[in-house]
């Protein structure tokens, strides 16, 4: 997002966790994916609601006839707010409304103790997506539907993760709007390392590293970047030696494969 929609989406967050300590706010996180999915099928209705150009009364009294009464008073004030914000097209509004639910999920997990468990979820999924084809075709295979893939994702996660991780993946894979699903996820897992303040680290290493050296790792990084900052690792045969670290936008490049690459360059061959 840039502009009047990064700046709409900062505040909102900031709005959303001044919520959460209202009544039934284990509810907001559901609620809010589940009007994503729905705005995201109904193009006519989230354009209206992007819509600066009208009323914002006509924008509130829309938001209220379709959802009053069928999500929670703390999920129908965040809609509001949605709608009041300003927004650059109606594509980030389906997409604040998605983020506010999934940083209303991390609320929820940080504080029953569970977001460590739901980052782990996040990148081991994350991980089988980037290795197996197949399931990256059926995600983003146009004959399946939504509900099929939602199923899918369900079987796969639904025994072993979180039922937090299971809500926001079963959601992301019917409602991908054109994302790839790897990418989805990862954007899960930046929003879930922001609610703990912290910084998400892509670690590529052609060996497993041990506990102690992750744990080095991690500090050395959380000391450059000047915040805590967690790592996920993956084990990278191209890698060859040495690691790259990936942290938001940079990349720190300390790899053999990296230097080969510099010397062929050098050398012209």
């Amino acid at each position: 997002m840039l502009g009047s929609s990064r700046e709409s989406l900062a505040g909102l967050r900031r709005s959303l966790e001044s919520r959460s300590g209202e009544p039934g706010f284990a509810s907001v996180p559901g609620e809010l994916l589940a009007v994503a999915g729905v705005l995201g099928r109904e193009k006519s209705l989230r354009q209206t609601l992007a819509d600066a150009g009208q009323p914002e009364a006509a924008r509130l009294g829309v938001v209220s006839s379709l959802f009053q009464g069928k999500v929670s008073d703390t999920s129908l004030a965040v809609l509001s707010d949605v709608v009041r914000a300003r927004w650059s097209n109606d594509s980030d509004l389906v997409d604040g409304v998605e983020e506010l639910g999934a940083q209303a999920a991390f609320i929820g997990a940080e504080r029953s103790g569970e977001l460590d468990r739901v980052e782990d979820d996040l990148f081991r999924f994350g991980r089988a997506i980037d290795s197996s084809s197949d399931l990256q075709m059926a995600l983003t295979s146009p004959s399946l539907s939504p509900d099929r893939k939602a199923a899918l994702v369900r079987d796969l996660v639904g025994p072993t993760a979180s039922p937090t991780t299971t809500e926001l993946l079963v959601h992301v894979a019917a409602n991908l709007r054109g994302r790839r699903p790897d990418v989805a996820v990862a954007e899960l897992a930046e929003l879930a390392a922001e609610e703990r303040q912290r910084l998400l680290a892509e670690v590529r290493s052609a060996v497993a590293l041990t506990p102690e050296q992750e744990q080095r790792l991690a500090g050395a990084l959380s000391r450059l970047q000047g915040r805590e900052v967690r790592v996920n690792v993956i084990v990278d045969p191209e890698v060859v030696g040495g690691i790259v670290v990936r942290v938001g936008d940079e990349v720190i490049d300390g790899s053999v494969a990296s230097k080969l690459e510099n010397a062929r360059r050098t050398v012209g061959v």
